[in-house]
């Protein structure tokens, strides 16, 4: 009994199993892919992995916000350690609103070889952000990189000017870092703008990040003044220690990270060139960090920790514009002349010049902008990106691109002296630039902000 039962389930189930092949046969011939549909699939699934590398990439470079804030706390007195740290995070909110509302479209959106006119608000009315064409991701992708870019240009400001800026002079020329000054030199080079057609070439910003907050920094730190008691009247200068060197020394780790995102990110792809980027970017900076250090030791007969730390970041700095377009050996003597470079410019702009930089900015950010702009015109290889730069000074390619690179470096000098100086002189003249005396010898942090970074800390000094 069971036996024959047993049959005839399975010939049922035999029955129903050939009826349902025999009506999915003719789906499956309809649905079987074709060489077209297969490429379309690749090709929608790497546009989906290049918004996600870009999207990571922008967050690594977000996060060198904190970075900075952690370099410029540990380089400054404890009592300007809250003030240093809100001014890090407004800079990224105020620039956040101004760059979606006008900066983006200044800057890549459709207009002439000087500034777009047109994609306010993200508006795109159908090829408006054409200069960014070159990528595939989605217009929020591109906005969203681009704006962590801005954000660092405003912040390196900060340093250069910190321990006496009122807050509210820091947000307003922030504000306008982001609105338009920063926008407007980068739409000369990324954005499609006359320095672009003029053959210059930055991959990722030592001309438009680095020298623009570094130029910035410049106007700024002079326009302001030194810090009390930072020179005698002999001119001579005191050095005014910052108050955590672990803090300054987390920053820089931080900074070097978010910079695996800021130079390979800038590909705004997942390509195979990403890997050779991030190795001459490391390059960079670790030679730069040796140089610096063997500098330090050579003229200070000691191993100065600070000048080492702003000799990484000086080879970051250096390599930023060039990282695609070099070899890892000629990333080694980049970083070697940036870390040589940050520290006789640190010592020339204290001693010679009188400014007051406390962190280094103009040194790391402006000097080795420079540094690592020209350097695309004595380094760059065709071989590592076929069709863009061709070869530079050194390998045979002539001065052509040397000169564009030195034509763009000059430009974007003039431009942020002036635009600088006009927006310090009108926040000088309206709200005011520097806090007063007794406020600065306080401290920013009671007066500005209210509280203390280290409320109830004291040092006891014993004999």
């Amino acid at each position: 009994m069971f036996q024959k039962w047993l049959q005839r389930f399975l010939g049922v189930a035999v029955g129903v199993g050939a009826v349902l092949v025999c009506g999915a046969l003719p789906a499956l011939a309809e649905e079987a892919p074709t060489m077209e549909s297969l490429a379309a699939a690749v090709a929608e699934k790497g546009i989906v992995l290049d918004n996600l590398w870009t999207l990571v990439t922008a967050m690594l470079v977000f996060f060198m916000q904190a970075g900075f804030a952690m370099v410029e706390t540990g380089f400054t007195r404890a009592k300007n350690a809250c003030n240093i740290l809100m001014k890090n995070l407004m800079d990224f909110c105020f620039g956040t609103v101004a760059f979606w509302a006008v900066g983006f479209g200044v800057m890549f959106g459709v207009g002439n070889a000087f500034f777009g006119t047109s994609g306010f608000f993200l508006h795109d009315a159908g090829g408006t952000f054409a200069s960014l064409d070159w990528t595939k991701v989605t217009l929020e992708c591109k906005y969203f990189f681009q704006l962590v870019f801005a954000a660092t240009a405003a912040t390196i400001v900060s340093g250069a000017m910190a321990e006496r800026t009122r807050f509210i002079a820091y947000i307003i020329y922030s504000i306008f870092i982001s609105l338009l000054i920063y926008p407007v030199s980068g739409h000369w080079i990324w954005g499609g703008g006359w320095l672009a057609q003029k053959g210059m070439w930055d991959f990722a910003g030592s001309t438009v990040v680095h020298s623009v907050g570094g130029w910035i920094a410049l106007v700024g730190a002079i326009m302001l003044g030194p810090r009390t008691g930072k020179y005698n009247p002999d001119g001579s200068s005191n050095a005014i220690m910052g108050h955590s060197i672990p803090l300054a020394t987390l920053g820089v780790f931080i900074l070097w990270l978010g910079w695996f995102g800021f130079n390979p990110g800038s590909t705004m792809a997942a390509n195979t060139t990403i890997a050779h980027i991030a190795v001459t970017t490391n390059m960079a900076a670790a030679v730069g960090a040796i140089a610096a250090m063997v500098t330090s030791r050579i003229m200070f007969k000691k191993a100065d920790i600070s000048m080492s730390l702003n000799g990484a970041l000086a080879g970051l700095v250096a390599i930023t514009a060039p990282c695609a377009f070099v070899s890892a050996g000629s990333a080694l003597w980049i970083g070697l002349v940036a870390g040589v470079l940050v520290v006789f410019s640190v010592v020339f702009i204290d001693k010679v010049l009188h400014i007051d930089d406390p962190v280094g900015a103009i040194s790391v950010h402006a000097v080795n902008g420079v540094w690592g702009t020209l350097s695309v015109g004595l380094f760059a290889q065709d071989v590592f990106s076929p069709g863009t730069t061709g070869n530079g000074l050194l390998f045979g390619g002539g001065t052509k691109l040397l000169l564009a690179q030195l034509l763009g470096v000059v430009s974007v000098f003039i431009w942020c002296m002036i635009t600088g100086f006009l927006l310090f002189y009108v926040i000088k003249k309206t709200v005011g630039l520097r806090v007063s005396r007794d406020e600065e010898l306080r401290g920013l942090d009671i007066d500005e902000h209210g509280m203390e970074a280290y409320s109830g800390f004291q040092i006891f000094m014993t004999e």
